[in-house]
């Protein structure tokens, strides 16, 4: 269900790749309860039996069962740096930063990210830290902006531009939702950024 890769990172040692593994694991175990029984009635100890882990093996890598969820987002965030980093020299910074979130959002299910969307919705603690994962997505969209085009003349402008980038996904992820997957995410998110472009 998480979008991550299986072969191992360049540099990447038996130790790590086992992590990355049991991280996995732990997160598609998680995922998967929450969607069976729901948010508030799943426990720590079901997902430690459901990943094959101890209990105290969960807290290496989460702090709580919020946590799975908020780590989709936080990756999802470091794709979408990622992914504008390797835009084309010759993007302008809103076709960029367009691009990025079409490229990383596309592949995903549909039925996944209205899955996750409607997990996360229904924990008011888990809505509130996913708020704040938006205006780090925001910051970190910026500081890779910045790298491509670093005039100072040009820092409020790109500023702009990863917030307003943002607030696109944000939307187009709402109505991915409230109309049940009948239009893919990537028609969304281009829907999104002309209607942006348009009152320009």
């Amino acid at each position: 269900m998480t979008k991550s890769s299986d072969t191992t990172a360049p540099g990447e040692g038996l130790r790590g790749r086992k992590r990355r593994e049991t991280l996995r694991r732990i997160t598609d175990a998680g995922i998967r309860l929450f969607i069976e029984k729901g948010y508030a009635a799943t426990t720590l100890d079901e997902i430690a039996a459901e990943a094959g882990i101890s209990r105290r093996t969960f807290f290496y890598y989460f702090k709580s069962k919020d946590d799975i969820l908020l780590s989709l987002q936080s990756g999802m965030g470091d794709m979408l740096v990622a992914a504008l980093r390797s835009a084309p020299p010759d993007s302008r910074p809103l076709d960029a930063i367009r691009d990025a979130i079409v490229k990383v959002c596309a592949p995903i299910p549909a039925d996944d990210m209205i899955a996750i969307d409607r997990l996360m919705r229904s924990s008011q603690a888990v809505q509130a830290r996913k708020q704040a994962t938006y205006i780090q997505h925001e910051r970190a969209l910026f500081e890779a902006l910045r790298e491509r085009w670093p005039a100072p003349e040009r820092e409020t402008g790109l500023r702009l531009v990863a917030m307003l980038a943002v607030g696109a996904m944000r939307l187009s992820f709402d109505a991915l939702s409230r109309e049940a997957g009948k239009r893919p995410i990537a028609v969304l998110l281009h829907e999104a950024f002309d209607a942006l472009a348009a009152e320009r």
